[in-house]
């Protein structure tokens, strides 16, 4: 690779990790060709690119970045690296556990993420990452626990309603 075509790489990268606030580092050194291919399917149908690196110029785009905001991830470059971008932090997780269930598998391997400025690490991680709550949801929740009570009301106040002009009807006329 030319020292032209490295910069290319680096810039490239360095559009997509300012891009997205969420990213994966993946292990897919044991997957064959055709499970690669089925991933990045994957990933495509789900709005996530994957995107094949070197480990050195995934650190020089980072360092380029912001060295200090992304320190808590150049521990986890090394090996053969695949990069997931998204901007739903909980899909590259949702994406690798059905992936490995599908294949019976640990593969491929979660080396990190990082979420909105926060750095996960290791492979253990990737379960609680399947449980993160995107904004949309955390939105959902709040929009239900507020609809909640008003429901309540309106439910009291309707039973009431109903209650009151059972009795009227049932009133002797007098």
């Amino acid at each position: 690779m030319t020292k032209t075509q490295k910069n290319e790489v680096i810039e490239l990268l360095k559009g997509k990790f300012s891009q997205y606030n969420n990213f994966y580092i993946t292990d897919t050194e044991s997957l064959s060709v055709a499970q690669v291919n089925k991933l990045r399917g994957t990933c495509f149908s789900k709005d996530v690119e994957l995107q094949v690196a070197k480990n050195t110029l995934i650190k020089k785009a980072l360092e380029s970045l912001d060295s200090a905001k992304y320190a808590g991830v150049y521990d986890s470059l090394h090996k053969v690296t695949a990069l997931m971008f998204s901007e739903n932090p909980k899909e590259p997780a949702l994406i690798l556990s059905s992936f490995r269930k599908g294949n019976n598998n640990t593969k491929p391997v979660l080396k990190a993420a990082f979420i909105n400025g926060d750095v996960y690490t290791g492979d253990e991680s990737l379960k609680s990452l399947t449980q993160i709550k995107t904004k949309n949801e955390l939105i959902g929740e709040v929009i239900g626990l507020l609809q909640s009570p008003a429901k309540r009301v309106l439910a009291a106040l309707l039973h009431h309603h109903e209650k009151a002009a059972a009795g009227v009807e049932a009133a002797p006329a007098g």
